[in-house]
This record gives C-alpha cells, structure tokens and sequence, in this order.
C-alpha cells in the first residue's frame, strides 16, 4: 500500500505543485506592493525549500547514513527534520565522516554554523 500511496502522491506532485507555486507568485504579485513582494516571497520560497530538505532527508537516508556519518551517528530519515539538523546533531557528537566533515565544512562556508544552527530539538 505504501508504494502505491508513493506513486500516486508523486504523480499528483508532478501534476500539481506547478499551478500551486504560480497561482502563488502570481497572487503575491498582483495583491502586493513591489518592496512587500520580496519578503513574502521570500518566506513562500524559505518554507517551500525546507519541504524539499525534509523530503531530501528521507529520499537520502540510506545513502546519507552511509557516506556522512559513522556508525553510531545519529541517523537520517526523520520526515520532520532537515539534513543539516542531522548534520548537526553529528557534528556535536563528533560521528561525521570525512566526506560529511567536508559538506559541514562547504555549508559553514556559506552560511557560519550552519549545520549547528539548524538543529532541530524535540521535547
């Protein structure tokens, strides 16, 4: 059931998410002030790649866990959390690998802390 479920949610996506993203852009544009319209969008767009990033978390958790952490790392896979959260998690626990080393090191090039300052706490 789940695959199915699988295939359908990736056929309505494909299908869908286009009009959505545009009927959006075009509703900010024409409701919106030019300088407003940017930091709206800029938060449509911030949530929308957020998504992309917990997708990406669970699409790569496999292949994550086995190329960036060790083996007692803390595990990719969360469909809540981000892949820099988990990263992270990693960092402070010192059970990145090289190569995860080398990606928190590229993230924290463009963005200071960025892995450590994504980390997402549960109660």
């Amino acid at each position: 059931m789940g695959f199915i479920l699988f295939a359908i949610a990736v056929l309505l996506s494909v299908l869908t998410v286009p009009f959505g993203m545009l009927y959006t852009v075009l509703k900010l544009v024409f409701r919106l002030k030019f300088g407003v319209l940017f930091r709206v969008s800029d938060g449509y767009f911030y949530m929308f790649a957020l998504a992309i990033d917990q997708m990406g978390n669970v699409a790569m958790q496999d292949l994550f866990n086995d190329l960036l952490i060790t083996k007692d790392g803390y595990k990719f896979g969360d469909v809540d959390e981000t892949i820099s959260s988990v990263l992270g998690k990693n960092e402070e626990t010192d059970t990145l690998s090289g190569f995860g080393k080398i990606i928190v090191k590229f993230l924290n090039f463009i963005d200071p802390n960025h892995a450590l300052n994504s980390i997402e706490r549960y109660p």
